[in-house]
């Protein structure tokens, strides 16, 4: 049978014959991150998301040895496709070609082209050579340098003024530039080694040992290698770990909610990664390996790093002080000499494991994780009402047990933990493909009050898995080649008080979305969200009831349209609405945007010009913008003005290119923007960003 697929491909294919693997053309990151990403918002990690799909894409997956678990990270194929190419594998043996995904069942040209970019057939012939002389000849290596800077002055960059009894107003210790280096090279599957530096806007360049500040505000390096004989993994330095659903080990990797309705329910152990994001929290520093024994993989943790926090002293004795933690910062800012006041002020030392069997069809896979984490003082909130079951104490222990299941076209999942507290977490759910042109997908989770796990990313409407139950219910039909609708409905309830939320309380949300695509070249949607949830709302009036909590519901509309005109001519317009409705008040936003993009073979030009009108924050919108590489931006707009952007990007010579992003957001309503020490005396805010990248070799 393979040879009759052999002289099939031969005749049909005369142009495949020799190459093994099709041309790896550049994924089109934009569409792919706007497709997977939840809906914007705000308290998102955007950046360290990208990071970790960008990873994927750069680490490729070989095709003849992943297991389902892995096929489905890429979240490119279905659970009828994935189960086709096991099959397939399983009947006719290791794929001889790229090509050859032409002949898997279920395969189309158009998941065929998508995946290219994510697969491999193995290695690439170099690990014949010594370690060191393939990394000397890399092709891989790079220098990166990005400047970032709004032009106009923040109030935080002016004279510090005096008030009335003597005080000395806050100001930011450095100038307004964003600056950001790195250093990176890497082969697929093989090593990856890195430096990257970071110093924000209004942080000072400076070396001082005490804040551990030598020049840029932020250093992390990482040196990772790929499958050392037994050794899957062995990672030192800055890196981040995914096993099972994420709620022990989430890396940070949080896709929910969003266009993709079916597939990113499921979170994929994708192991150890290498941690390349300038986010100054949520990764490990250390040394994490990976070793394989045949169908069982073990992995080991060990991280010390210290974080930012600040120190207080309790007072609960007369007869003993003692140093607490009263809050961690995660902002990775030190602008002011409070916020430096909080760098690197506690120790946290974590020892974690992850032992894992997969059978040897690809389709079973269970697993434990375990993570002990430890602060060199206790952590001791301020207490609240709503705060009251949060961790508390120096150190935690959370232990999971998870499977994964591919039965036929169902890929069923699930994991449960327990913290050292008792609080527990539990996710079970299943993705599967009913027909050839409906996929489903349902998730049911149990979030405890108190149950704690620091590295967390369960799927959850919070930004932790805490203090929720839910179940979500997701479908994707295609009635036809042109036409794709994507819908979710998720319910949710908190039982305990959360911050601004001061009761019991529940929601829901729903999404629709129709896609219609006549040719390769014009895409058309409609999109539809709706979302619920109570809220703290103004004084009552009543001494006894300082907050009334009721629902606030917010509609969302996007109308797309984009289209080729030719090769290199690419324009996308869009119309964005919303309405919030609170107390029976409706409120409305709106934003028009236009996008045009022309490029030749060493230079492209993108922009965009936005009109919007948003009558209050509740009603902001938030739009998916080009940007230089490897920069993420989804800004959210309210008031009314005027958003304008022009991006370039020209290939100097093979080993240069350089971008450069001019942006422009102009209000009518206002003669002020932003609060704080971020307050602009004037409507306008003209930001650049400046990014050049040069390949060693």
């Amino acid at each position: 049978m393979r040879f009759g697929l052999g002289i099939f491909f031969f005749v049909l294919f005369p142009f495949m014959a020799f190459p093994q693997s099709p041309p790896k053309s550049a994924i089109d990151l934009e569409s792919f991150m706007e497709r997977l990403f939840p809906i914007q918002e705000e308290d998102l990690d955007y950046e360290s998301i990208y990071e970790v799909l960008f990873q994927l894409y750069l680490n490729p997956i070989d095709i003849n040895r992943a297991d389902a678990e892995i096929l489905q990270a890429s979240y490119l194929l279905n659970p009828s496709q994935i189960s086709s190419l096991i099959s397939y594998r399983n009947d006719f043996g290791p794929l001889l070609s790229l090509y050859e995904l032409q002949a898997v069942p279920e395969f189309d040209l158009y998941t065929i082209e998508n995946l290219i970019p994510f697969i491999t057939l193995g290695d690439s012939g170099l690990r014949s050579e010594k370690f060191w002389e393939r990394v000397k000849k890399e092709e891989q290596a790079y220098l990166l340098f990005r400047h970032q800077r709004t032009w106009e002055t923040r109030r935080g960059f002016t004279l510090a003024d005096t008030s009335a009894n003597g005080t000395i107003s806050s100001r930011y210790l450095g100038d307004p530039n964003n600056v950001y280096l790195r250093f990176r090279i890497q082969h697929a599957r093989d090593f990856s080694m890195g430096i990257t530096l970071d110093k924000d806007a209004g942080e000072q360049f400076a070396w001082d040992g005490k804040t551990a500040r030598y020049g840029f505000n932020f250093f992390s390096f990482h040196f990772t290698r790929y499958y050392v004989e037994k050794w899957k993994t062995i990672a030192l330095g800055d890196f981040q770990a995914s096993f099972g659903q994420g709620l022990v080990f989430g890396a940070g990797y949080t896709l929910g909610k969003g266009a993709e309705t079916v597939p990113t329910v499921r979170r994929s152990s994708i192991g150890i990664l290498p941690y390349t994001a300038a986010m100054e929290f949520g990764f490990f520093r250390g040394i994490g390996s990976t070793r394989q024994f045949k169908n069982w993989q073990v992995s080991v943790i060990g991280s010390h790093a210290e974080r930012d926090g600040r120190i207080s002293v309790s007072t609960d004795s007369i007869d003993s002080a003692e140093d607490i933690i009263s809050s961690i910062n995660q902002s990775g800012l030190h602008r002011t000499s409070s916020e430096l006041s909080t760098k690197n002020q506690f120790k946290e030392t974590n020892l974690g494991g992850n032992i894992q069997y997969s059978h040897p069809s690809g389709k079973l896979q269970i697993g434990a994780n375990s993570l002990f984490s430890r602060f060199d003082r206790p952590w001791i909130r301020s207490v609240q009402l709503y705060n009251q079951f949060e961790f508390a104490g120096q150190s935690n222990l959370v232990s999971s047990l998870y499977f994964n299941y591919n039965w036929k076209n169902f890929f069923l999942f699930g994991e449960s933990a327990l913290s050292q507290s008792g609080g527990s977490g539990t996710v079970l759910g299943f993705v599967s493909s009913l027909s050839k042109q409906v996929d489903f997908s349902l998730l049911w989770r149990n979030y405890d009050r108190n149950f704690h796990s620091f590295y967390a990313s369960g799927f959850a409407e919070n930004t932790r898995p805490i203090n929720e139950q839910g179940v979500y219910l997701g479908i994707q039909i295609r009635p036809e080649k042109r036409w794709k609708i994507n819908a979710y409905y998720d319910f949710f309830k908190f039982p305990w008080l959360r911050y601004r939320v001061y009761a019991p309380s529940k929601g829901y949300e729903w999404l629709a979305r129709i896609s219609y695509q006549p040719s390769r070249n014009l895409i058309a949607f409609l999109q539809i969200r709706e979302e619920q949830k109570d809220r703290n709302l103004s004084d009552s009036g009543e001494p006894t009831l300082p907050y009334l909590v009721q629902p606030v519901k917010k509609l969302n509309g996007l109308l797309s349209l984009e289209t080729h005109l030719s090769k290199n001519l690419f324009l996308r317009s869009r119309i964005l609405l919303s309405q919030v409705i609170i107390e029976e008040k409706k409120t409305y936003g709106f934003m028009v945007l236009q996008d045009v993009q022309y490029g030749q073979d060493k230079w492209r030009l993108t922009g965009r010009i936005a009109l919007f009108d948003a009558e209050t924050y509740d009603n902001r919108l938030y739009a998916f913008e080009n940007n230089v590489l490897w920069t993420f931006s989804i800004p959210a707009f309210s008031g009314q003005g005027m958003r304008y952007y022009l991006l370039g990007q020209y290939q100097i010579t093979s080993k240069l290119t350089a971008y450069l992003r001019f942006s422009r957001t102009t209000y009518t309503d206002r003669e002020v923007s932003s609060s704080g020490l971020q307050t602009i005396e004037g409507p306008k805010q003209t930001d650049t960003a400046l990014m050049i990248r040069y390949f060693l070799r």
